[in-house]
């Protein structure tokens, strides 16, 4: 993976040492305008070839909901500044994800405990044990996976010798439980896990489970005759072992010939173990049966998932872009609807006072740039743009026209209609029919303002069930503790 990760930044260093030259604060900016031009360029080289209808479907789609949002803008513009974000956005989080990758790749490799190919390195005395997971490939066989503890290096066992002999000979009168004695077991044994006043742990094993188990229970209820069964008693003091056995009758086991393999290995480790474990290093076993081993340490490494987790991220964020610009139609929608009511009330308010439609919509315009409030509104931003088409000649239908297209709200287009008719054809009832869409728009409001409340209110029922399981909980916990101790 190593590799991978490398050729991802060698690629990010190619990518800035070309967008050296690009403008931008940061060298992500450069990348991304890098990007930007050269797709527009790989665009232009195109523009007389077959192209993709998806693709161009997908810009004039893009056009519109960019210059809908934005109008006073240029499109080529806002498309620039759209992709160029989602370029950066993206090169940002796959740069991220690929350094925090490289750190998981140098925390797993960092630590190797394998030296040399064939020698791992023992903690010092009370360092502790070390886990390790090792890949063993032999000529001719499939590489064998081996979990494996390499245990600390210790001193000289005498007097932890001299206290298991008297912790042995202690053992059975301590396990023999409510029984005579061991030759006459009848009931459970007392298979203790640490003997008082020796430091050793004390683990067991045994050769029929079905008889008599690890904690000491005995099962001879269906036992016909007597049947000898081995426990094996574990002593372990800091990294010295000691086992007492008792041998039953058992048939041999058939091994295949890579199961014989595999056990031969561990045997192999086990008596290099207590060969070097006074010693700072153990060396591995190189051959089992004239078959040569080659070892790997296998060592887990988890970066590639995050690269991939990094990957994905970026993915979603800037498909996520593109959903962003879908919700802010949306809003731009419900503001419009929203405050239809209110433009069409003002022209009602001032065509009633005198002035003409254009006086009307100057003074809309004028007043909103008068105010300058904090957020815009997307109608008075039209009504801005409607404002300087008239300064600039173009007729007053048109202009109205243009005003309910852009809008893209059917209650607008259905106004602008009737501000471009009586411009072409004169209407003398025009305020009173303006007064009645006035009436008819705020009662769409209210049911607008109805139909927004119940969506409110069903946003918010998730947040109350869970408020109420939580106050259930806070009520019936005191309550059964009350109970349970009463």
């Amino acid at each position: 993976m190593i590799y991978l990760y490398m050729a991802i930044l060698l690629f990010y260093v190619l990518l800035l040492f070309l967008a050296r030259r690009e403008e931008g604060g940061n060298p992500f900016t450069k990348m991304a305008a890098y990007l930007v031009r050269s797709r527009e360029r790989m665009l232009r080289g195109t523009s007389g070839k077959r192209r993709s209808w998806k693709k161009d479907l997908f810009r004039r789609r893009l056009e519109t909901k960019l210059k809908t949002l934005h109008p006073a803008v240029s499109v080529t513009a806002q498309v620039r500044e759209y992709y160029l974000s989602g370029y950066r956005t993206v090169l940002m989080v796959v740069f991220a994800g690929v350094l925090i990758c490289l750190a998981a790749w140098g925390s797993a490799h960092g630590n190797a405990l394998l030296v040399d190919g064939n020698l791992i390195r023992r903690n010092g005395y009370g360092g502790g044990d070390l886990p390790i997971e090792l890949a063993a490939q032999m000529e001719g066989e499939e590489e064998e996976i081996f979990r494996y503890v390499v245990e600390e290096q210790k001193y000289t066992p005498e007097e932890a010798e001299a206290l298991y002999r008297e912790a042995s000979q202690a053992l059975p009168e301590i396990i023999r439980g409510q029984n005579e004695s061991l030759e006459d077991v009848r009931s459970d044994l007392d298979l203790v896990t640490q003997m008082e006043g020796y430091p050793f742990a004390v683990s067991w094993e045994s050769s029929s489970y079905a008889l008599v188990n690890t904690d000491g229970t005995v099962d001879n209820a269906e036992l016909e005759e007597g049947v000898v069964v081995m426990l094996t008693a574990h002593f372990q003091y800091e990294r010295q072992v000691w086992d007492c056995q008792l041998y039953v009758q058992v048939n041999p086991v058939v091994y295949t010939h890579r199961e014989l393999l595999r056990r031969r290995i561990e045997e192999l480790l086990h008596i290099q173990e207590e060969r070097t474990e006074s010693e700072e290093a153990m060396i591995l076993p190189d051959s089992v049966e004239s078959t040569q081993i080659t070892w790997r340490e296998v060592v887990q490494d988890s970066s590639g998932y995050l690269l991939v987790l990094a990957v994905f991220a970026a993915g979603f964020l800037y498909w996520g872009s593109g959903r962003d610009l879908d919700r802010q139609l949306e809003q731009r929608r419900r503001e419009l609807l929203l405050d239809y009511p209110e433009i069409v009330n003002k022209l009602v308010l001032y065509m009633g006072a005198g002035m003409t439609i254009r006086n009307a919509f100057v003074k809309m315009g004028a007043d909103y740039k008068r105010q300058q409030k904090e957020r815009r509104r997307y109608v008075y931003e039209e009504i801005l743009i409607a404002c300087n088409e008239l300064q600039s000649g173009k007729s007053e239908s048109e202009v109205y026209d243009h005003f309910g297209r852009r809008c893209q709200a059917p209650a607008y287009m259905k106004l602008s209609t009737l501000l471009a008719q009586n411009i072409r054809k004169g209407s003398n009832d025009l305020l009173a029919t303006l007064r009645r869409e006035a009436d008819n728009a705020f009662t769409e409001r209210r049911n607008m303002a109805k139909k927004l409340g119940e969506e409110a209110g069903t946003k918010l029922l998730l947040p109350m069930m869970m408020m109420l399981c939580i106050v259930m909980v806070i009520i019936m916990i005191p309550a059964y503790f009350s109970f349970t101790a009463g």
